[in-house]
């Protein structure tokens, strides 16, 4: 299972990355920035748990860490 993360700061253009707490990332926010999404098999199914948990809020994949 992999460890994904989400950034509790807005990135630029409004959106909360996702990130691959797993795997590691050059721009994976600070600890006290990181909220826990879960683990899960893939970023697909973290993607769906985020939308879930936050239906209002921009959320989108970090193309460095959760990228095919």
């Amino acid at each position: 299972m992999i460890k994904f993360i989400v950034d509790e700061k807005e990135s630029g253009n409004g959106s909360h990355l996702i990130h691959n707490g797993t795997k590691g990332c050059e721009d994976m926010p600070l600890f006290d920035d990181q909220i826990l999404i879960g683990y899960f098999a893939n970023y697909e199914l973290a993607y769906k748990r985020a939308r879930m948990n936050w239906p209002r809020e921009k959320v989108v994949g970090c193309t460095k860490c959760c990228g095919e």
